[in-house]
């Protein structure tokens, strides 16, 4: 469904905007269909409520024709009208709900709604510095939804998270290096480029020599090293969270190494995980930190 311009004759049921975001949570995102098992069911329709303003705000960053500030400013006052009760939009309206059964801040939704206004504007991050600013938006209130929903509000579990979800979006910024570039976007830090002697010009002609190579390589390793300072999370969560976050690092880590395999080229392949591996690294950490692991 599209973004809401006017307002629909009325506003659908909360019953019908939750399945609205399931759907869309499960027709984007296939790990939903594994992942989801590890949620209790109590939760489940909050957790498809936050991915459906997440993954309808990416949509409208990177696919909506047209003017894609004025719908991000338009989908910001249809977030505004969910926090009062007014919502029309169906993913507005579960995360109106969502938001009102959980006491969730506005704050965070709106850094992701500024993190799709950057893209529209910002294309090169000059400092390291700067793309952790980024990072900061994009990526890390995922993770804080994500623990408030579950009952956390520790500074110190913020942090932590911080920490994972930014790796995570480190990873992920390595693994599409050349779709970013087809999209006239360079996240690598130029001035990391600069460092070891790799220009724009040499991304553009996707050249992978040396210096790419070990531009690659510091680029992974930093990312690695976020995801090993974020993994001191895990052992202070209760329950089932304790295997559900395990399981995003251990995935964003398998991708880190799945480009070292590739000898970091990136520029000319995209490291993924295959079903079997995703399923296997599910089992893994399902069995291992999830041994009582209940479905309902």
């Amino acid at each position: 469904m599209e973004l809401v311009i006017g307002p629909p004759a009325a506003p659908p049921t909360l019953e019908e905007a939750f399945r609205f975001s399931a759907e869309l949570a499960r027709r984007h995102y296939e790990n939903f269909s594994l992942a989801s098992l590890l949620v209790p069911r109590r939760l489940r329709k909050h957790i498809f409520s936050l991915y459906g303003f997440f993954r309808t705000t990416d949509d409208l960053g990177d696919e909506a024709p047209g003017d894609r500030l004025a719908l991000l400013d338009r989908w910001e006052e249809e977030l505004e009208a969910a926090f009062q009760g007014k919502a029309r939009h169906p993913v507005m309206v579960a995360l109106g709900e969502t938001a009102r059964e959980f006491d969730l801040p506005i704050e965070p939704f709106r850094k992701i709604i500024q993190a799709n206004r950057m893209d529209q504007k910002v294309h090169r991050y000059r400092t390291f510095d700067e793309l952790l600013h980024y990072c900061d938006h994009s990526a890390n209130p995922v993770g804080r939804l994500y623990l408030m929903l579950f009952g956390y509000r520790d500074e110190e579990l913020f942090r932590l998270s911080d920490k994972t979800c930014t790796a995570l979006q480190l990873a992920n910024f390595w693994q599409d290096v050349a779709r970013d570039l087809a999209c006239g976007r360079i996240y690598i830090p130029l001035e990391d480029m600069d460092a070891f002697g790799y220009s724009e010009d040499d991304l553009r002609r996707k050249v992978v020599d040396g210096r790419f190579r070990k531009l690659m390589a510091f680029e992974v390793e930093r990312a690695r090293d976020f995801f090993r300072e974020g993994l001191a999370l895990p052992d202070r969560l209760r329950g089932i969270l304790r295997a559900e976050v395990r399981l995003f690092s251990y995935g964003g880590l398998a991708i880190l190494r799945k480009i070292e395999a590739l000898n970091y080229d990136t520029l000319h392949h995209r490291p993924t995980l295959s079903r079997a591996e995703k399923f296997g690294l599910f089992l893994r950490t399902a069995l291992r930190y999830a041994p009582r692991l209940r479905l309902t």
